[in-house]
């Protein structure tokens, strides 16, 4: 069998060096679709990395409270406005309250954005995001101040901390302590400004670079008195189990809203389930669109199989004359086509992880890599390899070698 194996692959070799011109176009066909795919799963892969990371940086002592969503869909990435965009949060004082009298909490910070335009007399940033919250969340989601202070207790109500890129845009320093701009048309002076995160993609869906920080009584103010909390960020004590922590605030919660399931508590992993499950369905379509390029590559393989297969005819009458039986056949031309895939494959995968590295200079996260992502590679190329060679290597065994001897005399 071995034998028989290594006299195929020898054939095919051959046969594929007689058309190197027409086998290299072939082999870069696949290698286009499965680079494409790579490249969208090495990608896809290191945006849940890097919340991941985020998390784990953080000790796995934090559970996430946000209002319960629905799993997205297909549909809702052809909807400009999400299903939510204009719903209102059912999060309010009371829940933070509940948390934080709870045995196991060591801080709570909520966090409640604003819309609204941050300027000043001059400057009007094309992107900001003001958030209102409590001094806790310094601690909690372990910021650092690069100058001034975080807000506190003591510090008056028009008092904000601004990102890095933000006190930049508005002020061209990063030392803007002191000064004064405007959200909403009233004034705050700028006590702190973060060190640069460089974080635009976190479970607080919040680019703190770009951010405001104003405390929560002063976000009230733009809300008619009310806190519209979009999120609350739980830190427990050292050594809290986590799943029973988070199963007792989801409790506490139901409780507080006369027992309906309008919130969910998250833990790791499942932290960076919103952002995942987008970049998921964001993939998934990025995937099948660049699969066509893979069909194409397939497509190839059958063309140049076929090709080969007429180009070959007395050759296959030969061995069928001696013997050759049509498994050898369709073995033969088998190997054929998966060399090729194989080829295709694997520069396919070394150039889609070669484009995710030069893609990742311009965005802020890095491709990963996975043994999941290997096995996807090998599967689709090989796969294709094949399904498009099957029909040649079959009709190559199904020629009569009498007449292909006589049609070639």
């Amino acid at each position: 069998m071995r034998i028989l194996l290594s006299d195929h692959y020898r054939t095919a070799r051959q046969s594929l060096d007689r058309a190197r011109l027409r086998t290299l176009l072939t082999v870069t066909g696949v290698a286009i679709g499965v680079a494409s795919i790579t490249t969208i799963l090495a990608l896809a892969g290191g945006v849940n990395k890097i919340i991941d990371k985020q998390v784990a940086d953080l000790g796995h002592s934090i559970a996430v409270i946000r209002p319960h969503t629905n799993e997205p869909t297909l549909a809702d990435l052809s909807n400009p406005s999400p299903s939510n965009a204009y719903s209102t949060s059912p999060l309010v004082e009371r829940d933070v309250k509940t948390v934080l009298d709870m045995p196991e909490t060591d801080q709570a910070a909520p966090l409640m954005t604003l819309s609204g335009s941050v300027r000043t007399k001059y400057v009007t940033p094309k992107r900001s995001t003001i958030v209102a919250t409590t001094p806790a969340l310094e601690s909690v989601n372990h910021l650092t101040l690069s100058d001034g202070q975080f807000i506190d207790s003591v510090t008056k109500q028009n008092t904000a901390v601004l990102g890095t890129q933000l006190s930049i845009d508005l002020f061209g320093t990063e030392q803007s302590v002191g000064q004064t701009f405007l959200i909403r048309g009233q004034s705050y002076t700028v006590i702190g400004v973060l060190k640069r995160e460089n974080k635009p993609i976190n479970y607080n869906n919040i680019d703190f670079d770009y951010a405001a920080v104003i405390s929560l009584t002063s976000g009230k103010l733009f809300n008619g008195g009310v806190a519209q909390i979009q999120q609350i960020n739980v830190k427990a004590k050292n050594g809290t189990d986590m799943r029973a922590f988070s199963h007792k605030i989801d409790q506490a919660l139901q409780k507080n809203h006369d027992g309906q399931k309008d919130s969910e508590v998250v833990t790791d992993s499942a932290i960076a389930k919103p952002t995942s499950n987008l970049f998921r369905w964001v993939s998934s379509v990025m995937t099948a669109v660049a699969g066509i390029s893979l069909i194409v590559g397939g497509v190839g393989i059958m063309n140049i199989m076929l090709v080969g297969v007429s180009e070959r005819t007395r050759e296959i009458g030969l061995r069928k004359a001696v013997g050759a039986s049509n498994l050898t056949i369709v073995s033969q031309f088998l190997i054929e086509s998966l060399i090729i895939s194989a080829l295709g494959g694997l520069l396919g995968f070394i150039s889609g992880y070669l484009v995710a590295f030069f893609i990742s200079l311009v965005i802020p996260y890095d491709p990963t890599f996975t043994w999941s992502i290997v096995g996807w590679a090998a599967l689709l190329s090989l796969g294709v390899g094949i399904v498009f060679g099957l029909y040649p290597a079959f009709r190559a065994s199904r020629k009569d070698p009498i007449e292909s001897l006589r049609r070639y005399h």
